[in-house]
């Protein structure tokens, strides 16, 4: 993609990020200083604590970025359904990660996750390895989800209520685990029947048995394969796919996605940005461009 990022450096740039962990994407600006911003929540489904909604992300002035050809808004305005990655798309976080270090594996299970994002190892593979390094089991699970509500993006939510007002079909189609997802589609509106996702396993005592391997988002270009599923059983004409990874990117393929929007907003994967019809860094550039 031509004219992929225009950057101007500017030193008394502010930025505001969460304080859970920092963006990667810090190392493609200059000097930053950082501010944290005041959270506020909204109630979920059967948990006790709510989703932790930050209200501002990373901010950047400075950063220029070209709109795509008059083909691609054409596309994303007529679309008639947009599937939505989760992990640092829809929420700021990689779920995988973020449950592995309230297990006390979180660093390496971090690593496995960099890889299989950018494509360096099949997914399924980074899957089952990162899942053997911390066996979560069904009360850790609960317990986490009470502890560390999951993190909304900035702009996801009046995203989603725009194209539900203009008829568009939301999905959420993550490689990431149903049970931390489905109070992510309570808070947005979204059916649990759009949600395709990984499950996770557990015994009669609760205890960590795995995955269900029969998932297609469980395995490398399974998110293609659920996007051309959801595709031909709605016999949608237009579909985009949004996301920030290589298994998203993998979705723009002919039966699948039409287009693919990466989003840079929380993580910066360069060889997935240069494949992408369309790079945004706020969900609000993606809601002026709709009718």
């Amino acid at each position: 993609m031509a004219g992929l990022i225009s950057l101007r450096a500017n030193l008394n740039l502010t930025c505001r990020v969460p304080s859970r962990q920092a963006f990667h994407t810090l190392h493609v600006f200059s000097p930053c200083n950082i501010k944290y911003p005041i959270p506020s929540f909204t109630g979920i489904g059967p948990l006790k604590k709510p989703l932790l909604l930050v209200p501002a992300a990373l901010e950047v002035s400075s950063m220029d970025t070209s709109l795509p050809s008059g083909d691609v808004l054409n596309v994303w305005r007529s679309a008639d359904a947009v599937c939505f990655d989760v992990d640092s798309t829809v929420c700021l976080d990689e779920g995988i990660d973020e449950l592995a270090d309230f297990c006390g594996a979180g660093q390496a299970v971090a690593e496995w996750t960099t890889r299989a994002m950018n494509g360096a190892i099949p997914f399924e593979e980074a899957l089952a390895a990162r899942l053997s390094l911390f066996k979560p089991s069904l009360s850790q699970v609960h317990d986490f989800l009470e502890k560390r509500p999951p993190r909304i993006s900035p702009g996801i939510a009046v995203l989603i209520t725009k194209l539900k007002e203009n008829g568009t079909d939301v999905y959420l189609v993550s490689g990431g685990f149903r049970q931390m997802i489905e109070p992510v589609a309570s808070t947005l509106g979204i059916p649990f029947e759009n949600i395709f996702a990984n499950n996770l396993l557990f015994g009669d005592s609760g205890e960590f048995l795995g995955f269900d391997a029969s998932e297609p988002t469980s395995r490398s270009g399974g998110k293609a394969l659920a996007v051309q599923q959801i595709r031909e059983a709605h016999h949608y004409k237009t579909l985009v796919m949004i996301g920030d990874g290589a298994t998203d990117l993998e979705a723009r393929k002919p039966g699948g996605a039409d287009l693919f929007i990466c989003y840079a907003g929380v993580q910066m994967r360069e060889a997935v940005a240069r494949e992408a019809d369309w790079i945004v860094f706020n969900f609000k550039e993606l809601v002026n461009n709709l009718p």
